[in-house]
């Protein structure tokens, strides 16, 4: 399952999509994450200040 941003946390800092070695993570008013190329590794979870992304 794909990582899922909690808009309502996102700041659109790109701390995640920096992390993410799929690069499938972009940004747009918050952080979008392509289903399709996320491999639900985890990296971008760690990395975000505000807690607003995880894997399911």
């Amino acid at each position: 399952m794909a990582a899922v941003v909690n808009a309502e946390k996102c700041t659109a800092c790109g701390t995640c999509a920096d992390a993410c070695p799929m690069s499938a993570i972009t940004m747009e008013d918050v952080a979008v994450v392509d289903a399709d190329a996320c491999v639900s590794c985890g990296a971008c979870t760690g990395d975000c200040p505000n807690e607003a992304i995880e894997v399911e």
